[in-house]
C-alpha cells in the first residue's frame, strides 16, 4: 500500500466514524484555520514575497483578507446552512415529513494553485470543513515557499486525523489522483483540468474544476477613459498580471484606443512611478519557465507601452500591445502576465460578435456609461462571472458563486456556495409507519380505476395563468 493510499483509508476511517459531522468540531477547526492566518501572517507575506515578490499590500488584500472574510462568512451562518430544508409535498405525502439533509461527501482533495497559493487553497478548505468532510490538501510546488510554510505548520492547527497536507510535483500528484476520492477541487489551467477529470472519471468522483480562460474588456465610447485606465491598469497588473480573473485583452475603437494609451500610460507611472522595476508595489514572474513563455508573448503586435524585461529577476514590465491580430500568440492562450493586448472593433455587435466566437471566459468586464450597452454584454454572451465598470471586484463578494463555464471550468464556491459544493443534498421523506389503508390504491393487483385517485394525490398540477390587465 503506498503512502497516499494509507493516508487516505486512515481519513475515510476518520470520517467514517463520525468525527467531523458536529457543528462543534466544524467550528473548532474553523477557528484554529483563523489562528493560522492570524499567527502565520508575517510567515505568509515572507514566502509570498520569495516566491513572486508579492508586494505585502496584495497578500494582505487578495490573500489574507478574502480568506478572513470566507471565514467570518461561515462561522456566522454555518448553524443556518447545516439545518434540514423542508420542502414542498404531494397530497399522498401531508402527514410525513420531506426534507433535504446537507451530507458531506467523505474524504476530498483540494489540488490549489500557485498564483494565489493561501485564498485558493484555504477558501476551498473553508468549505469543506464547513460541510463535515476530511481533507487531503495539495498546495502548488511552483510557489515552493509557500507550499513548504503550509505543509509544514497548518497541519499544527488542524486535526491531523481529518486533515493532511500532502507535496507532490506532477508525478507525485498523478499517483495520488489514482487514489479514490468522493470530490476533488482542483485550481490550475484547463490542460491539467483534463487529466484531473480523467482521473475522476475512473472512479465516478464528482469535480470542481476552477480554471482559467481569456477575459474580455470592452471599453465603449461612452466612458469616463482615466477612470477605465486606471481600473484596467489595476485589474491587469495586481500580481504581475498572474490572475485568473485579470482582462486578458481589450476591444474598443480605433478612437478610444488612442484616448485609452495616453491614459493607460498616466495610470502605470501613477501606481508604479517612472520606472516599475524599482517599485515596491509591482510583483514579479514565479519562475524561469513562465517568464520565458510570457516574455515570448511580447512579439505580438507592437509595444506601445512598457515592454522592458530582466530575465535574472523575473520581472516584465507593464506591457500594453496594439496593432495585435486575432491570429498572434499573445490571442492563443491566457496570457498569466502584465501584458495587455488592445484589438479594435468597428462597433458594439462586433466586439460581441468577437467575445462568442471564442472559449466561454471566466469573466467578462464591459466599461460604458449607458446602462443599455452593458446589458447587451451581459445578455448576448455567456462567462462565468461579469463585472461592469470595473475589474476583479465580484469576486471579493462572498455572497456570489465564484466559477466558470465550459472551458474556464465546471462548478463553483464562495460563501454559501462552497457549502453546498462539498455537500450531497440528500433527500429525505420520514413517513409514518401506519395508515396502510391510505397506500393500497398503489398496490397490485392494480385496478385502473384507482388511477384518477393516485395521479390526483402524486401529481403536481400546473397553476391558473395570471393575466395583468
Amino acid at each position: 500500500m503506498s503512502a497516499h493510499t494509507e493516508l487516505v483509508s486512515r481519513l475515510r476511517a476518520a470520517w467514517l466514524s463520525g468525527k467531523t459531522r458536529p457543528m462543534e468540531y466544524r467550528v473548532a477547526q474553523l477557528e484554529a484555520l483563523g489562528r493560522f492566518l492570524d499567527e502565520k501572517k508575517q510567515d505568509i507575506l515572507d514566502a509570498t514575497a520569495l516566491d513572486m515578490g508579492k508586494p505585502p499590500f496584495e497578500v494582505e488584500l487578495s490573500e489574507i483578507s478574502i480568506c478572513r472574510s470566507e471565514l467570518n462568512h461561515t462561522l456566522n451562518n454555518l448553524g443556518t446552512w447545516m439545518k434540514d430544508k423542508h420542502v414542498e409535498k404531494n397530497w399522498a405525502t401531508q402527514l410525513d415529513s420531506a426534507f433535504i439533509h446537507k451530507d458531506p461527501y467523505g474524504v476530498v482533495l483540494i489540488i490549489g494553485p500557485w498564483n494565489y497559493p493561501i485564498n485558493l487553497l484555504l477558501v476551498p478548505l473553508i468549505g469543506a470543513i464547513a460541510a463535515g468532510n476530511c481533507v487531503v490538501m495539495k498546495p502548488s510546488e511552483i510557489s515552493r515557499n509557500v507550499e513548504r510554510l503550509v505543509a509544514e505548520t497548518l497541519p499544527r492547527y488542524l486535526d491531523k486525523d481529518c486533515f493532511a497536507v500532502v507535496t507532490a510535483g506532477t508525478e507525485e500528484t498523478t499517483r495520488l489522483l489514482e487514489n479514490k476520492f468522493d470530490y476533488i477541487f482542483f485550481t490550475g489551467s484547463p490542460s491539467v483540468g483534463r487529466i484531473v477529470m480523467t482521473a475522476a472519471a475512473k472512479h465516478l468522483t464528482p469535480v470542481t474544476l476552477e480554471l482559467g480562460g481569456k477575459n474580455p474588456c470592452y471599453v465603449s465610447d461612452t466612458c469616463n477613459v482615466q477612470n477605465v485606465a486606471r481600473r484596467v491598469a489595476w485589474g491587469r497588473f495586481f500580481n504581475a498580471g498572474q490572475t485568473c480573473v485579470a482582462p486578458d485583452y481589450v476591444l474598443c475603437s480605433l478612437e478610444m484606443q488612442e484616448k485609452l494609451l495616453v491614459a493607460l500610460r498616466e495610470a502605470i507611472t501613477e501606481f508604479y512611478g517612472p520606472n516599475p522595476q524599482e517599485s515596491p508595489d509591482f510583483a514579479r514572474i514565479v519562475g524561469d519557465k513562465h517568464f520565458q513563455r510570457v516574455q515570448a508573448l511580447l512579439r505580438s503586435g507592437r509595444v506601445a507601452i512598457g515592454g522592458q524585461t530582466d530575465a535574472q529577476t523575473h520581472y516584465i514590465a507593464p506591457t500594453v500591445l496594439v496593432d495585435v491580430q486575432q491570429d498572434d500568440p499573445v490571442m492563443q492562450e491566457e496570457i498569466f502576465g502584465p501584458i495587455l493586448p488592445i484589438l479594435t472593433v468597428t462597433s458594439l455587435d462586433d466586439a460581441i460578435a468577437f467575445i462568442n466566437a471564442r472559449e466561454r471566459p471566466l469573466a467578462i468586464y464591459v466599461f460604458s456609461s449607458c446602462k443599455k450597452v452593458v446589458n447587451q454584454v451581459l445578455e448576448k454572451t455567456s462567462s462565468g462571472g461579469f463585472c461592469a465598470n470595473d475589474t476583479i471586484m465580484h469576486m471579493t463578494l462572498t455572497s456570489l458563486p465564484f466559477g466558470g463555464i465550459g472551458q474556464s471550468g465546471l462548478g463553483h464556491y464562495h460563501g454559501h456556495y462552497s457549502f453546498d459544493t462539498f455537500s450531497h443534498p440528500r433527500a429525505a421523506l420520514l413517513r409514518g409507519a401506519g395508515r396502510e389503508a391510505l397506500n393500497t390504491p398503489r398496490y397490485p393487483p392494480y385496478a385502473p380505476r384507482r388511477l384518477p385517485l393516485l395521479r390526483a394525490t402524486t401529481e403536481t398540477k400546473r397553476r391558473a395563468a395570471c393575466t395583468l390587465l
